[in-house]
């Protein structure tokens, strides 16, 4: 497949009234139209790869239109791929969408490259700086935050009241604390908790308490009579306990457990959970940003409410920002199973090792056999609003959300719910296998390490998290004029012709740099936070 900034588009910026299409690779038989509100039938290509086209039928702006007949049985190709086979004869100038195509099967995962690609290594980037929070454990925080970790969902109501009450009565006497979360969740006492993979939602919570941004505070709400008890979730030696409150001098986990008959009333547990959080609050209070190199950096980047501009423009644009990062020494988290999976020979090619690239078909053939189980294929991942937004199927949505993850080596696999350490991961490009929903994947990318966000968007979504800050980036400019006070940054402007993907990969890059050292996103700002949501593949009971 060819670079995605060897995107050929009509000639210069289009005018409003000039038909305009965008086509990613020269063996494509399909462009998207790129005007804003679509092309009526009828509509004549002047210029470019699409000149004397004229259009049979209306088509919504995002989507593909055939540039040369397609026979019956042949294949469509977008990405320089097939990715599907019309299901009739395409004239061209028709409107190509999920209804004429037959998507084509899921790659085979033997006899695939393994860490067969060569690329010469650019120079390393040095001299980009952030302003962020040391940790002792040599991590290091874009924001310093008080979070309350919670065994079980039973807590989330009490939780839910306290960090209200701590916002409002204690955190204004903390100028340097960012922010105070509780970490709930929907894991209950329901789950069959000593089954195969249930490890995964265990660990997920255990390593999203180790989050840089929470600055090695641990405090914990538990009920009592859960089964995930706080000595399973975070076992000793799990973190380096900050204060001594256990008998005889022992280090012990600083926990409220409301069940325990000291708790005389709701009022009580509320008291409890506040002098605990003061405690943490007064030592991260003490804490100020320094500059640190740009390497400190662990994004993860992520797609939601996808077009077919994603992997035109904004897709692209991280992909750039990415190979940045990299050079610079960070380290970045793609993921999205179900979103790569169509372009598995593509990963492995690029992996740093065979053994990386096993590493990468072990984490698809376990999700096939998962998706199996539940009598799904990777074809339910596509929502209507994708198809909506010109996206007709899984194939053409993997190539379009790969691309997030650049070119650089993939020097690092994880599975659900692991943190980069528990691999030895320092920096670069890694792979981290989670599922597509944007929601189980921020929690998980939250679980590995990640200290900021990057979350593309064509169809729109609120989307945030509040233990890191998230950079949402517009596919197209009518999306970020219209949600103006919810993107950050609008990469539409690749299709208007106004900017150059690689011009827009290096604003999203210093615009990293400026979050991490502290400029708010919308998100933050209207303080946006999606509850976390574990990956539980396990029964429950």
């Amino acid at each position: 497949m060819s670079s995605p900034t060897a995107i050929a588009a009509n000639a210069k910026k289009p005018s409003s009234a000039a038909p305009h299409t965008i086509r990613m690779d020269e063996r494509d038989n399909v462009a998207i139209v790129a005007n804003a509100g679509g092309l009526e039938a009828g509509s004549t290509f002047a210029t470019g790869f699409a000149a004397g086209l004229v259009l049979r039928e209306r088509v919504p702006q995002a989507h593909k239109v055939a540039l040369v007949d397609i026979g019956e049985g042949e294949p469509v190709v977008r990405y320089g791929i097939p990715i599907g086979y019309a299901l009739k004869a395409i004239p061209a100038g028709s409107w190509v969408h999920e209804r004429l195509l037959r998507m084509p099967a899921a790659r085979s995962l033997d006899g695939l490259p393994m860490a067969t690609a060569k690329r010469t290594a650019p120079p390393p980037l040095e001299g980009f700086t952030f302003e962020g929070f040391r940790n002792a454990d040599g991590s290091v925080g874009t924001r310093n935050i008080l979070a309350i970790t919670t065994t079980v969902q039973c807590v989330a109501g009490v939780v839910e009241f306290a960090v209200a009450r701590i916002k409002a009565e204690l955190l204004p006497k903390y100028p340097n604390v960012d922010d105070v979360v509780g970490l709930e969740h929907t894991y209950g006492c329901g789950v069959a908790i000593d089954a195969p993979d249930a490890s995964i939602p265990i660990r997920t919570l255990r390593n999203i308490s180790k989050n840089p941004n929470f600055g090695g505070e641990v405090m914990v709400v538990s009920l009592g009579c859960e089964k995930l008890q706080p000595e399973r979730l975070l076992p000793p030696g799990t973190f380096a306990i900050r204060d001594d409150r256990g008998e005889g001098g022992d280090p012990a986990l600083d926990l409220v457990r409301l069940q325990d008959e000291a708790h005389v009333g709701f009022a009580s547990m509320v008291d409890s959970i506040l002098a605990s959080a003061t405690r943490h609050l007064e030592r991260l209070n003490a804490r100020r940003r320094e500059t640190v190199p740009a390497s400190a950096l662990v994004v993860g980047v992520q797609c939601g409410g996808s077009d077919a501009f994603s992997g035109a423009t904004a897709n692209p644009a991280v992909g750039v920002c990415t190979d940045l990062l990299v050079r610079a020494g960070a380290t970045v988290m793609f993921s999205e199973t179900t979103e790569v999976r169509d372009g598995i020979d593509q990963l492995t090619a690029r992996a740093a090792s065979p053994e990386l690239a096993a590493a990468m078909v072990r984490e698809m053939a376990w999700y096939d056999a998962y998706l199996g189980r539940g009598g799904a294929d990777r074809s339910a991942n596509t929502t209507p609003g994708n198809k909506a937004g010109g996206l007709s199927n899984i194939v053409e949505k993997a190539m379009g959300s790969i691309v997030k993850s650049g070119s650089s080596p993939i020097s690092g696999v994880l599975s659900p719910g692991e943190h980069l350490r528990d691999r030895g991961i320092e920096r670069g490009l890694v792979y981290a296998a989670t599922p597509a929903s944007d929601f189980i994947c921020g929690t998980l990318q939250l679980a590995a390490g990640m200290n900021l966000h990057v979350f593309t968007t064509g169809r729109g979504t609120p989307y945030g998290l509040a233990p890191v800050p998230v950079v949402k980036v517009a596919t197209n400019s009518e999306l970020a004029r219209r949600w103006h006070d919810l993107m950050d940054l609008n990469a539409g402007r690749i299709a208007d012709g106004e900017a150059s993907i690689d011009d827009t990969g290096m604003a999203l890059f210093r615009l990293l740099l400026e979050v991490a050292s502290g400029r708010r996103t919308w998100a933050e700002t209207h303080r946006l936070g999606n509850a976390l949501v574990l990956f539980n593949p396990a029964p429950v009971t």
